[in-house]
């Protein structure tokens, strides 16, 4: 396969951006933006920042044949240093339509992220080479819950037909490196917006 245009990841936030005129929304939208480029880039610290995610968030993936619950910052950390250190962490996403309300992000997508031989023959996946790269193709599903100040409380990640996933491996010239990934992204993380505690106010629902 040709190499991945990583600019290209967050092109349906872009669009749904173009005709979002809630601010609250649209600082969600910016948020989800940053926090993906970054975690593609390698600068996982920055998705920490107080503006974009809660004290105590909780994660849960449904993928590769796992189920995992990651619950706290410091275990969540771990996961984002691992995947900058092997290179998982250098994904991208394609034909992904994304919805929007005052307390979720909801994402479907056909979801490419990198994955070392050895990482994947770890979890039981037969695999030619153990010290080549591969790229792990498959649908998935995701929401994004964030709180009343539009901060991230975890992520809902599911993998929809598991059986029907490609693993398709890379000729070294179209490996992206984290280091390249950080390098190629820089130009478009850009920082959250001021946060306007009253333009962003979720609407109230009726009881």
């Amino acid at each position: 396969m040709t190499k991945l245009d990583i600019t290209k990841t967050n092109r349906a936030i872009e669009d749904l951006l173009e005709t979002t005129e809630n601010p609250r929304h649209r600082f969600m939208l910016q948020a989800y933006y940053r926090h993906r480029y970054l975690e593609i880039a390698g600068r996982y610290e920055e998705i920490f920042a107080p503006e974009m995610m809660v004290e105590n968030p909780v994660y849960h993936f449904h993928a590769l044949g796992l189920s995992v619950r990651l619950e706290g910052q410091d275990a969540i950390k771990n996961l984002y240093r691992e995947w900058s250190e092997t290179g998982e962490c250098v994904m991208y996403a394609e034909d992904e339509e994304v919805a929007i309300s005052d307390h979720m992000i909801a994402s479907k997508l056909t979801g490419y992220q990198f994955k070392p031989g050895k990482v994947l023959a770890a979890v039981g996946i037969d695999v030619d080479d153990e010290n080549a790269m591969y790229i792990y193709k498959a649908s998935e599903e995701m929401v994004w819950p964030y709180d009343d100040r539009c901060r991230l409380i975890g992520e809902d990640v599911w993998e929809v037909d598991p059986d029907k996933a490609e693993i398709i491996k890379l000729d070294p010239a179209d490996v992206i490196t984290a280091a390249e990934a950080r390098t190629i992204l820089e130009p478009l993380i850009k920082p959250l917006p001021p946060y306007d505690e009253a333009a962003m106010r979720p609407r109230a629902t009726a009881r």
